[in-house]
């Protein structure tokens, strides 16, 4: 846990572990709710979501009129998500903003998410903030919250993310695990006052490659 109070808590989710039941069952998040429920009447509901493979930051409402502002601040984009994450290649600008509208494509064997000029609107803006020998560590702060949106937009920069099963190439395709972790948040939740700012340590799996391009942290 990375925050609580009365109204939010804030989760380091690990990787692997999905926040939803899958059609087929298995370990959710959702399902351990209850364990995190403490002194209060109910168990916490879930603000946002985060991808199965993707490590870091999650918020959690403690009550209804919790859970509504927060979905207020989402919806307006008032609340700051930073991502971290690995490419694959290098960018050839140091910063700059993605707009491409997104949606869902339905496949035989899934769906995807895809750029289309009639989906909905996606921005996110990045920089990088470090290089190494054929990888790139960037930053995303995605302005609008879209299935997948980090994903398909470093992507389409043509520098798909370290072990992305689905919008990398082949030759990502190889057990390496997503090097994507929701770095960082900032929720204005009262009207008056600081914003609550959480920030989530990097998890083991993406230390090596983070390293070989130049974070020093632990």
């Amino acid at each position: 846990m990375l925050f609580r109070d009365q109204n939010v808590i804030v989760l380091n989710k690990p990787a692997g572990l999905a926040v939803h039941p899958g059609p087929s069952g298995g370990l959710s998040l959702e399902a351990a709710l209850e364990a995190l429920r403490f002194e209060a009447r109910t168990p916490p509901a879930l603000a946002h979501r985060l991808d199965r493979d993707t490590s870091g930051c999650l918020t959690l409402a403690r009550r209804p009129s919790a859970l509504r502002r927060l979905h207020e601040l989402f919806a307006a984009g008032q609340i700051e998500k930073t991502y971290w994450a690995v490419v694959q290649g290098s960018p050839k600008a140091e910063s700059g903003v993605v707009e491409l509208a997104l949606r869902k494509r339905n496949r035989k064997d899934g769906w995807k998410m895809v750029v289309d000029p009639a989906g909905q609107a996606a921005i996110t803006a990045w920089r990088v903030l470090g290089r190494g020998p054929g990888l790139t560590w960037i930053e995303c702060k995605p302005r609008t919250g879209r299935t997948h949106q980090v994903r398909v937009h470093c992507a389409a920069l043509g520098c798909p993310i370290l072990g992305d099963p689905v919008y990398g190439t082949t030759a990502l395709r190889s057990g390496t695990p997503l090097h994507l972790h929701a770095r960082a948040l900032s929720i204005p939740f009262a009207p008056e006052g600081p914003p609550i700012a959480v920030v989530a340590p990097v998890p083991g799996e993406m230390l090596e490659a983070l390293r070989a391009c130049g974070f020093t942290g632990g």
